[in-house]
């Protein structure tokens, strides 16, 4: 991972943002409903993640980019080079009186393997790690217990250690237009999402 020292610098023009979401119909930028609370997660290669929260009912709109790292506006390529610190992260805006924050966390551990460090699958480098990027002391601490809750699941069923970081968010950088609901426009284009099989349970850490 580099650091803010030796990171590349990136640029202060953002990459422009598709006017609305090609599923949902909602736009992919804000500002959101009022009302509505956002997540950000990595899960690995962004495409089929972004295809897991839109798929799901409550959530309002999807889109992807990069997150976690020190380049200002990277680009796709920048990422893939290891040199941004960025990770590609999935932004999902949801209804919480629909679907709360503890069940899009569910829907984070079960569609991914949390344990294979800088990597997913076949698909690897720092940009296909697994983290949770919280924006308040709650989801903090519900992140925290789900990782605790679902490392014990994990663990008898005979997997190692959850490598998931959680960090507070920081800028969530947009991915160009033809990342943007990849799997929409490209329906049997590569999804690199692999599950543990292993069902997160849901006790403590999914009382809000």
């Amino acid at each position: 991972m580099p650091t803010a020292d030796n990171a590349l610098p990136g640029r202060d023009v953002p990459v422009p943002v598709p006017p609305v979401h090609e599923v949902l119909g909602q736009p992919l930028s804000p500002p959101f409903p009022d009302d509505s609370a956002t997540i950000v997660v990595g899960m690995g290669c962004f495409w089929g993640a972004e295809r897991v929260f839109w798929e799901t009912t409550g959530v309002l709109t999807t889109a992807v980019g990069y997150g976690g790292g020190f380049t200002r506006n990277p680009t796709y390529e920048e990422v893939c080079s290891g040199l941004t610190g960025h990770n590609e992260v999935v932004l999902a805006v949801y209804d919480p009186n629909v679907v709360t924050y503890s069940e899009m966390l569910k829907l984070f551990w079960e569609n991914h393997d949390p344990t294979q460090g800088m990597r997913q699958g076949n698909d690897l480098g720092t940009q296909y790690r697994s983290g949770i990027y919280v924006s308040t002391e709650l989801e903090r601490t519900l992140a925290e217990t789900s990782r605790q809750e679902f490392q014990s699941a994990l663990s008898a069923a005979g997997f190692g250690a959850i490598t998931t970081e959680i960090l507070d968010a920081g800028e969530f950088y947009y991915a160009e237009h033809y990342h943007q609901q990849y799997l929409h426009k490209v329906p049997n284009g590569y999804c690199g999402l692999g599950s543990t099989g292993v069902a997160c349970p849901s006790g403590i850490a999914f009382t809000e």
